[in-house]
């Protein structure tokens, strides 16, 4: 199976590169399987319904949040009428919405997708990550009921997504960290032949500061002071994530690159 997951989508700037650049990507590298994380899409805080729809319709097959998952309000009403939405699983148990499900490929060939947000250095105190995706992976064997499994660690440590990835090995297919915007060079397959990258960088203008217009943060660096909102920068974006090919049969990753596209950041592709 030929899979892609696509970072941090981040304000109009990263909505317009999936949108100009995924249906594309789809026929060229055959991808079977499409996992975005959409939770800084709309104005850099959150996902609207209108633009979750804007991103499914570029070819994402599964769009995950993190914890600004209900930063837009409307979400909340939103969610639990698309299943093609998931929010993390540890989140809070009076969410709407899940944050894991199997989905069913036109072939038959099933994939589960997961979010858990890290505690590390996180704002809220979430529940434990390791415990609750634990019963998930247990209920959904890889080369079993599901064909590849793909984890979304959303948070701040690297050693946090790090311990993920190994606590998942031989157990998903992928692994990939979210939420710093920064995108890391460690694309592996562990021991156990799980796919792994500590962090999947944003999709968005990189002449930023992890995608916000450079002169708020800025002020407030230097100064110390805020004196406006964070906007998103909204020059050309880039697409930025992992590619994984796996094996059916166990469900291991057989191959995995960096993908970047478009924008200030070097280019890599499968």
């Amino acid at each position: 199976m030929r899979l892609l997951f696509l970072g941090d989508v981040m304000g109009r700037s990263g909505r317009s590169a999936v949108a100009e650049r995924l249906p594309a990507l789809r026929a060229e590298w055959g991808l079977n399987f499409v996992v975005v994380n959409g939770e800084n899409a709309t104005n850099g805080a959150g996902l609207s319904p209108a633009h979750a729809k804007l991103l499914l319709e570029a070819g994402a097959d599964c769009v995950t949040l993190g914890d600004h998952a209900f930063d837009q309000k409307d979400m909340l009403g939103h969610i639990d009428g698309e299943p093609r939405i998931l929010r993390p699983i540890n989140f809070s148990k009076a969410a709407p919405g899940k944050g894991a499900r199997l989905y069913t490929l036109q072939d038959g060939r099933k994939v589960l997708v997961a979010q858990v947000l890290g505690r590390v250095f996180m704002k809220r105190p979430f529940d434990d990550p390791f415990s609750a995706i634990e019963p998930v992976l247990k209920a959904h064997p890889l080369g079993g009921q599901a064909q590849a499994v793909l984890v979304d660690m959303h948070c701040e440590a690297t050693s946090e997504k790090m311990a993920m990835g190994h606590w998942c090995d031989g157990r998903a297919s992928m692994v990939v960290g979210t939420h710093t915007h920064v995108p890391t060079a460690d694309a592996m397959i562990l021991p156990g032949g799980t796919a792994y990258l500590t962090d999947a960088g944003m999709c968005g203008d990189y002449h930023s500061v992890i995608g916000m217009d450079k002169a708020e943060p800025l002020r407030r660096f230097i100064t110390g002071m805020p004196k406006e909102r964070f906007t998103p920068a909204a020059g050309d974006g880039t697409l930025s994530g992992l590619f994984v090919e796996t094996d059916d049969k166990t469900g291991r990753a057989t191959r995995v690159a960096m993908v970047r596209q478009g924008g200030l950041l070097p280019q890599a592709a499968p």
